[in-house]
């Protein structure tokens, strides 16, 4: 799979890409993820990629001509490819979504910035309008790069093993569709806060979950757990 992001601030990405499962992802060559300097397609000496809004008004818009520059020469013939813009009026992203963009072949991100991008963008060349949730944001580098780690997770091979990606159950039913998530406790068994701040009080692990026996720590899962988005 190939992930593209175009942006003004390129480098915001690299420390994140590479303390991450994605930048092992792209060594293993199971990703390609690239990031495009919107300047570099600017028609002036300056690299001037914004100008002020008709009608006026505070803050600056992206044009249209770099990104469509942009867009036109970074999509590649012949496969399959999703142009994305961020925008707080978009469609909210959700796990379902993250499963659609995991099967093109190309994701195109554009990350918006200043008072946002010229409307005409999301209106003929955008293929999807995705919000994040209801807020503002500075920008779309921190919407894009949520959204690349829920898709290259489900690349297969980018997490070790399949079962990490399809143990927590699909629940379908008339009412809900979404993944099955339960609690998660690990070592020691008994966290004794006497010894950490002296409260005279201990957090134990649901006996079900110690007691070894698979079908107990099965039902206590299902009992347990709720449907994390429909």
């Amino acid at each position: 799979m190939r992930i593209d992001i175009i942006t003004i601030f390129p480098n915001i990405f690299d420390s994140y890409i590479k303390e991450s499962l994605i930048g092992r992802a792209i060594k293993k060559k199971l990703v390609t993820l690239n990031f495009h300097d919107l300047r570099r397609w600017a028609d002036d000496e300056r690299g001037t990629i914004d100008d002020r809004p008709f009608g006026g008004g505070l803050g600056m818009v992206l044009k249209p001509e770099p990104i469509i520059k942009a867009v036109k020469s970074i999509q590649k013939d012949g496969i399959t490819s999703r142009v994305i813009v961020f925008t707080p009026r978009g469609k909210k992203f959700n796990q379902k979504k993250a499963q659609s963009f995991s099967e093109v072949d190309q994701l195109i991100m554009i990350c918006g910035r200043y008072e946002g991008i010229d409307e005409r963008i999301l209106k003929y060349l955008a293929d999807e309008k995705i919000s994040l949730g209801n807020y503002i944001l500075m920008g779309g580098e921190l919407p894009a790069i949520l959204v690349t780690e829920a898709v290259t997770r489900l690349v297969p091979g980018v997490i070790g093993k399949e079962s990490f990606i399809s143990e927590r159950a699909i629940s379908r039913n008339k009412e809900k569709e979404g993944v099955m998530e339960y609690p998660q406790y690990t070592r020691p068994e008994v966290v004794d806060l006497n010894k950490i701040t002296g409260e005279k009080s201990k957090w134990k692990v649901p006996k079900d979950l110690i007691s070894g026996d698979h079908k107990k720590i099965e039902l206590w899962r299902k009992k347990n757990s709720r449907t994390i988005w429909k």
